[in-house]
């Protein structure tokens, strides 16, 4: 099977971020998305951003144009996010970004009714319709596509940090689960998704890929879910592994990081260099580690078990990464990840917050809706 990989600017970014919809007085999810998709459709299709629906009715998803920086991209997810509340606030719905709603419901919750989520939930039955999860995904253009399996196994070792720094579902359908990110470990349940396989050419992927559709796992290239995947139509690199973002400045500084990494190892490709990678056994280690303790996780960075605070590593590998952001106008963004290493990310404020409410987790949405207008509230942590 031979599959095309699309000609895409290196390290140009695009981003995807899942919003939710939300009763402004209850907290509570609402699906009412059908009913404004159409006109935020059509109001989207002249623009560089798009609005879109999702696997639920109570989510619409907003995305960029292909930005040369990452400003250019979070300017377009911030125009989407005002083209939404311009539909959104009259018709009395509240937005609010993160890996999971706090105390909703799986089975209250409704399907778009589109066919290729019917097959999914068909397919996979309980465990789809649990899918009550939102994240981000960052697109990174790359040249070449000799490049992308090497660059996806490299940037691996690295998706903790970014799973990590974007934590946001510490609650599970009412219950503190006692991770930082649920939604990690929930949406590795779905065929095809969690942490890529270790291929590291194109045709091994191709191969993949074949056998795959010829047993009827896939439908096609894009049904693989990895949390880190080639994405050949649109010539990228995508990472899926983040929570939903709770702010836009979050967002901006998790895009930077993702998109200063892929440059610097496609640096080290032209330089001739062989990339580093993890065991698979370490990958899914650290996997777990971040779900479980966000940015108090311990990860594994080298082939020889050496284990490193992740607060503290994030904060060397930014270190080693501003000429690079300097060169992608990204130094403000990316140095935004040491705020969040440094303040918490929001699974801490939403614990923080529920605490502050003696455990009301209508408060903890209050919170996420004031966070997705406003930006990160420190004084929640003070």
């Amino acid at each position: 099977m031979s599959i095309e990989f699309a000609s895409s600017a290196r390290s140009t970014i695009g981003l995807e971020w899942e919003v939710m919809l939300a009763d402004p007085t209850t907290g509570d999810l609402v699906g009412r998305a059908p009913e404004l998709l159409t006109a935020l459709e059509a109001q989207s299709a002249p623009e560089r951003h798009t609005v879109t629906g999702e696997l639920l009715t109570n989510t619409i998803e907003v995305t960029s144009g292909v930005g040369a920086t990452v400003s250019d991209a979070v300017d377009d997810i911030a125009a989407a996010i005002a083209s939404v509340r311009r539909s959104t606030d009259p018709a009395g719905i509240a937005l609010l970004s993160a890996g999971s709603h706090p105390f909703a419901q799986w089975f209250n919750q409704r399907v778009t009714d589109k066919n290729r989520y019917r097959k999914l939930i068909e397919r996979t039955q309980w465990w789809g319709r649990n899918m009550m999860i939102w994240g981000i995904h960052v697109h990174i253009g790359v040249e070449d596509r000799r490049k992308v399996l090497p660059i996806v196994g490299a940037l691996s070792a690295f998706l903790p940090h970014l799973q990590a720094l974007a934590a946001s579902s510490p609650y599970w359908a009412g219950e503190r689960t006692g991770y930082a990110s649920n939604r990690a470990l929930v949406f590795q349940q779905l065929p095809t998704a969690g942490l890529p396989w270790p291929i590291e050419t194109w045709p091994e992927f191709e191969s993949y890929v074949d056998d795959m559709t010829r047993t009827g796992v896939l439908a096609d290239v894009s049904e693989i879910r990895w949390d880190i995947r080639p994405a050949p139509r649109w010539g990228t690199i995508e990472v899926r592994a983040c929570d939903g973002m709770s702010t836009l400045t979050e967002l901006a500084s998790v895009a930077a990081l993702t998109q200063t990494l892929v440059e610097f190892f496609s640096r080290e490709l032209d330089e001739g260099r062989t990339l580093p990678t993890l065991p698979t056994w370490f990958h899914r280690e650290n996997k777990w580690r971040t779900a479980r303790y966000g940015l108090d996780a311990r990860v594994i960075v080298d082939a020889a078990g050496s284990q490193v605070p992740v607060r503290e590593h994030v904060a060397a590998v930014v270190e080693d990464l501003l000429p690079i952001a300097q060169d992608l106008s990204c130094v403000r963004e990316l140095e935004g990840v040491l705020t969040i290493a440094k303040d918490g990310a929001s699974y801490a404020r939403q614990l923080d917050a529920a605490d502050a409410a003696d455990g009301d987790l209508r408060e903890v949405v209050q919170h996420l809706i004031r966070e997705f207008r406003a930006g990160p509230e420190r004084s929640v942590m003070d």
